[in-house]
């Protein structure tokens, strides 16, 4: 479990994060969602004692990071992948990690074996590629066998299989009753893996809820339709606003409609004889519902 109580951290005249309070809890892989410059990486670095707040605190496991013993069989943490000594190899890499925390030795073999990259123990870290590093850098999370486990951006740099691994890991890690707490911008991917939510824009806490909750709240779902007479879309978008439907256009010969359920809009459609190629319920997506969300919280947008 880990414990943001109130937690402010500031540069200068900038608060980077303001007032976090917040749980995340085992059981479920959380989500950490937020806008460049929202504040994510410095949370998690004041998590681990590699930055300190300027009040507040972060708790792991009811304690603060550095009251922790053997910190390493407590939190595992990959934050910035290439953080490796580029001329030491893997296992060395690992080995003096474990002796740091005193961790068996095997599990040096243990965890390049689960992360792929047994073959590799012997290559020196500055050889690897991106995708190879996060691998790595998973390999010493994992090392001390931990209850809370953090990642940042864990899937930056792996192939579609790689992505798919890293989605299976945290499941099941989150599974075993781990905290797991995962930072990433990947919208599509967050959804498949996260099943719950904290959000943050301009270092306030904006969300802290299940995915399924923070989708519902934040987007609006309706209802596709396909109407390929140009006519008859026109009759059926009129009779559906008539009905206190809303509806907009979509691409082609698509209709958007909100308000409205598929059985209220197949029904109107056959009432007035329009052909349909396609009548479906319109889901929101996690991307929709977060840029909802954060829309005045972005501080480094683009133009449109």
């Amino acid at each position: 479990m880990i414990t943001f109580r109130g937690l402010t951290k500031r540069y200068g005249a900038k608060t980077v994060v303001n007032g976090l309070t917040s749980v995340v809890a085992p059981g479920s892989v959380t989500g950490f969602l937020g806008p460049n410059g929202a504040g994510k990486s410095t949370t998690m670095r004041m998590t681990v004692g590699l930055d300190h707040p300027c009040s507040g605190d972060v708790l792991i496991q009811r304690k603060p990071y550095e009251q922790l013993r053997y910190p390493l069989r407590e939190v595992g943490a990959l934050l910035e992948a290439k953080a490796v000594h580029p001329g030491r190899s893997a296992g060395r890499h690992l080995l003096a990690m474990a002796r740091s925390n005193g961790i068996p030795a095997r599990r040096v073999e243990e965890v390049l074996a689960t992360v792929g990259l047994s073959d590799v123990a012997g290559k020196r870290a500055g050889t690897f590629s991106l995708g190879m590093s996060q691998r790595l850098g998973i390999a010493g999370a994992l090392l001390g066998d931990p209850g809370v486990l953090m990642f940042d951006e864990p899937v930056n740099g792996l192939d579609p299989d790689g992505v798919r691994w890293v989605r299976q890991l945290m499941r099941s890690l989150a599974e075993e009753g781990r905290t797991v707490f995962v930072s990433s911008h990947l919208m599509s991917e967050m959804q498949l893996t996260a099943g719950h939510l904290l959000v943050i824009g301009k270092g306030k806490l904006l969300a802290d809820a299940p995915m399924d909750e923070f989708i519902a709240g934040n987007s609006r779902s309706g209802v596709s339709v396909r109407v390929p007479s140009p006519g008859e879309r026109t009759t059926l978008a009129e009779k559906l606003r008539a009905a206190g439907a809303s509806v907009s256009p979509g691409e082609d010969d698509e209709l958007l409609v909100d308000d409205s359920t598929v059985d209220k809009v197949g029904d109107l459609a056959h009432e007035l004889g329009v052909r349909l190629h396609g009548l479906g319920k319109r889901t929101a997506s996690l991307e929709q519902a977060y840029m909802e969300l954060t829309a005045s919280s972005v501080e480094y947008g683009v133009s449109a």
